[in-house]
């Protein structure tokens, strides 16, 4: 008969248990210096290494042969376990052994010594489901148990438990694996199994599986299934799933109020015979991650996305303000509760709340005047400085200073001289005086520019305006809000500046355009 996959894979030492160091470490550490507790508790969601650190802790103490803390896997005690034979060993669920009756046996068993191995291990998997009564039964024996008996409990739901029992045991939180470690561990499984699979649709399955390792492996191999490539399109097709860039085009067609584009993808979906709930996930998903990159300092630490899904949504955010964002996401929740209530109008219930995300006026709510409200004033902002181009001062000539010139006078340091209007008198390229209020306003329409602003210089040249950045990555930042920096500027030239008027550089760049400039002297 066919193992599952997860069953395959399920790891046989603490050194396979992937990102769970914070306990393995400790784990090995008590096996290999003897100072094993009487109870430990396992807390955390499913799939992510629980009940397996619990079986590999069943072996470690009571390997024949343990290396530094790890079981050897091939000693006596070590198989006969492995097998499922070792009668000192026991498993019990407590979703379906919930009663005092069952607590009781277990109470009665622990006085006699173990028949085969050294400690007698019980193993009670989802403990939380135990009757109040069975709790009251387990206390004592919890508390105080025979030398050779050593209980490990395993929890989803750590809040059920009383605090009588989470105070009697040695307690390691189990946390959610990043999409990373389980595309690695993924990557492993992929190639030992023959399994042609892209490093993206490794990454798309260990957003799927939601930090759950176990979920992660069954959905590979739920694609495999398919005996094509594992790619992303083969993933998004099997789990009835748009794909990240897909959901971020459209919330780009949301905020460019493209109607065609939003119809047609809910018309796709509908003609597949996709459930647009899980679709609606998606979205709901993606605003939230915008949501963080307007409003968090370091947002890459609350994102957990590849380069190009990072880029999806730095390009989708520059289009929203904070009051937009916060709108559709009310919308949103909303839609979603009424897709639960009535599963026949999920596609009506979509398409009318993606219009109304559209179109703000549609609404008379305190958020949608708020967005309104908030776009009215960029606009406005934008309108005023083109209003105001008439009344632009034009920039004074460089005077000529009072003491007499040296033949060949030195460039200053931060300047680049080029021909002006006067070529007698040449143009010395200058900073901008207002450009730190500039970026600060760059930073409220998308704080991730927060962490680049101190790489960033504008400078007025003869053709208009250059942003000069330190490194190639800031560059790359700066290029991608590049609409937004023009309209900024703009603003505070009190004219439309145009888009090619504003030029972004690198440092390295501007060294050698300097050099070049000085030559031509």
């Amino acid at each position: 008969m066919h193992l599952a996959l997860y069953r395959k894979w399920r790891s046989r030492d603490f050194d396979d248990i992937a990102g769970q160091q914070h306990i393995t470490s400790t784990l090995k550490y008590e096996v290999a210096n003897n100072l094993v507790s009487h109870a430990y508790l396992f807390s955390g969601p499913r799939g992510i290494g629980k009940t397996s650190c619990a079986k590999i802790l069943s072996r470690a103490v009571n390997c024949e042969h343990p290396v530094n803390g790890n079981p050897c896997n091939e000693c006596r005690s070590c198989r006969s376990i492995l097998s499922g034979s070792a009668v000192d060993v026991v498993e019990m669920d407590a979703a379906s052994n919930n009663g005092v009756d069952n607590i009781r046996d277990i109470r009665d068993e622990v006085m006699f010594t173990p028949a085969e191995l050294r400690y007698r291990v019980y193993i009670v998997d989802e403990v939380h489901m135990l009757s109040p009564s069975a709790f009251n039964a387990l206390l004592k024996t919890l508390e105080e148990p025979p030398m050779h008996v050593i209980f490990i409990l395993a929890t989803t739901e750590l809040h059920k438990l009383p605090e009588t029992v989470v105070s009697r045991c040695q307690r390691f939180e189990f946390h959610r694996l990043t999409a990373s470690v389980i595309a690695d561990r993924l990557s492993t499984i992929a190639e030992a199994e023959g399994f042609d699979a892209t490093r993206g649709a490794l990454e798309e399955i260990a957003r799927i599986a939601d930090g759950g390792m176990r979920d992660a492996i069954s959905h590979l191999e739920l694609c495999a299934g398919r005996h094509t490539k594992i790619d992303e399109a083969l993933v998004a097709d099997v789990f009835g799933r748009l794909g990240y860039e897909r959901v971020a085009s459209t919330a780009r067609a949301v905020a460019e109020r493209d109607y065609d584009a939003i119809f047609s993808t809910v018309s796709e979906l509908s003609a597949a015979g996709r459930d647009i709930s899980v679709f609606w996930d998606e979205l709901s998903s993606f605003y939230r991650d915008m949501l963080v990159i307007k409003s968090a300092r370091e947002p890459e630490r609350f994102l957990d996305l590849s380069e190009s899904s990072m880029r999806a949504l730095l390009d989708a955010s520059a289009l929203y303000n904070m009051n937009g964002l916060l709108y559709q996401c009310r919308l949103l929740d909303t839609a979603a509760a009424e897709m639960a209530r009535k599963s026949k109008s999920k596609r009506l219930c979509a398409e009318m709340t993606l219009i109304r995300m559209c179109s703000p006026e549609l609404s008379s709510d305190p958020d949608a005047l708020s967005a309104r409200i908030a776009s009215l004033e960029d606009k406005l902002a934008l309108l005023e400085a083109g209003g105001g181009a008439d009344m632009i001062a034009k920039r004074s000539k460089k005077q000529p200073d009072k003491k007499p010139k040296s033949p060949d006078p030195e460039p200053p340091k931060d300047a680049v001289i080029a021909a002006g209007d006067d070529a007698d008198a040449p143009f010395v390229r200058e900073e901008l005086p207002y450009f730190g209020e500039l970026i600060s306003r760059a930073v409220e329409k998308n704080p991730f520019i927060e962490g680049f602003r101190r790489f960033i210089k504008g400078y007025r040249t003869k053709d208009g305006f250059e942003l000069e950045c330190d490194n190639p990555f800031t560059e790359n930042i700066c290029v991608d809000n590049k609409t937004m920096l023009t309209e900024l500027l703009s603003i505070f030239e009190h004219r439309i500046v145009s888009d090619g008027e504003v030029k972004v550089v690198t440092a390295q760049a501007k060294t050698g355009r300097e050099r070049a400039d000085l030559d031509n002297l």
